[in-house]
Parts: structure tokens; C-alpha cells; sequence
């Protein structure tokens, strides 16, 4: 399998990179500099000089073309203010969904978030922001023909992975490790069964192919 991940030099989409090459398929991506590319064409992990913003519908699509899934994980982190968030967050999703469809890619997995992420908390404008674009880019992606999923992860975690989750489709906000989300992405890819579903995802007790296998219909 060929997979093409838009945000293959970030928390999650390096981690599924690694993992998909570990266990013996292609991945491709964008990345805007060239020595991050040579890090990680070191570690066998291929990407190409891009920028999502500045490329067109066209351009994106040829460098996809091949992929057999579009895997998106990019988001501006809050860097470049309210407008990065708009062309990053909500409408690069939407962009990248167009350029599969040119490239006649069908599987799209859609990292966003969960909608009541840290409503606990008192949140400032700029996250109300990314919460409003994340969901904008949701709904833009399930009025598509592709073969999507959305898959919402709660707080992220850098602690080392646990190989374990809990997936479905409602789950409480609370926390999950960069490692289960990247695992759990690539277990999906694995199932082509399971799509056009949104799928929430935290910590949990189930391991990881058992909580995927769980969502065959």
C-alpha cells in the first residue's frame, strides 16, 4: 500500500510514516523544507519539496498521484494566526479531498478532534478558531464521493504508546497517546470495510486491531 500523508513531518503523521514503513508499505508526503525531507529520507520515509497552502487543486493532485489512501494529519498549530488556521485546518482537508478525486483516489482519513474538546477549560479566540475550521473541514469532507473516515482523537500525549484504545463512535474528551492514534490510523487503512464513518478515539483497554475490527460493519 501507498500511502500519501499530508502532515508527514508532524506529531502523528511522522509516527504513522514510521509505522506504515516498519511493517513494509510506501508513504509519500509535502514537506516546505528540505533538511526536515532529509531527516527523514534517512529513516526511508519519502517526501516531497511542497506547500499545501501555496499549491493548487492540480499540483496536489499530481503529487498524490499513485497513493492508494490520503492520509490528513496536517494542522497550523496555532503558528501564522486566525489566517493559517483557515487555509490549514478548515479548508485544506476540502483542497486535499478535491485533489484525490482528480487523482482518483478514493480512501481519505481525516485526523480532526473532538467537538467538545477542553469545554471544561476556558479556552482563548484563536482555539475557538481551530475548533470552528476543524469542523468546517468535516462537514466539507462526508458531502464528498470518497471513501472517508474522520477520525476525532481526544488530548494528545507524547508518552510512549500503549497499543491499546477505546474507538467508537461517541467517546468522552479525555486523553490519548500520539503513538495509539498513529497505530490506530494505520489499522484502519487495513480495513477498507470500514469507511464514511466518523470514529472518536481516547485512551482505552481494548487493543488496537480488536477496537478497528470492532467497527466492521
Amino acid at each position: 500500500m501507498k500511502v500519501f500523508i499530508i502532515g508527514i513531518g508532524g506529531g502523528v503523521g511522522l509516527r504513522l510514516a514510521r509505522r506504515l514503513v516498519a511493517r513494509g508499505d510506501q508513504v509519500d508526503g509535502l514537506l516546505r523544507r528540505a533538511a526536515t525531507r532529509e531527516r527523514l529520507a534517512a529513516e526511508g520515509i519519502a517526501a516531497a519539496p511542497g506547500d499545501l497552502v501555496a499549491m493548487s487543486v492540480p499540483e496536489l493532485a499530481a503529487a498524490m498521484r499513485g497513493a492508494d489512501a490520503i492520509v490528513f494529519t496536517a494542522g497550523a498549530g496555532g503558528r501564522g494566526g486566525p489566517e493559517a488556521t483557515a487555509q490549514v485546518d478548515g479548508e485544506g482537508p476540502g483542497k486535499v479531498a478535491a485533489a484525490a478525486e482528480l487523482a482518483g483516489i478514493r480512501r481519505f482519513v481525516l485526523v480532526s478532534v473532538f467537538p467538545e474538546a477542553w469545554r471544561e477549560r476556558r479556552m482563548n479566540e484563536a482555539f475557538e478558531r481551530y475548533m470552528v475550521a476543524k469542523k468546517l473541514a468535516e462537514t466539507r469532507l462526508v458531502l464528498t464521493d470518497l471513501d472517508w473516515i474522520v477520525l476525532r482523537p481526544s488530548a494528545l500525549s507524547d508518552a510512549p504508546g500503549v497499543g491499546t484504545v477505546d474507538l467508537g463512535l461517541a467517546k468522552v474528551h479525555d486523553e490519548i497517546r500520539r503513538d495509539d492514534v498513529a497505530a490506530t490510523i494505520a489499522e484502519l487503512l487495513r480495513r477498507p470495510e470500514v469507511g464514511r464513518v466518523i470514529l472518536e478515539v481516547t485512551g482505552g483497554a481494548t487493543p488496537i486491531a480488536d477496537a478497528v475490527a470492532a467497527m466492521t460493519p
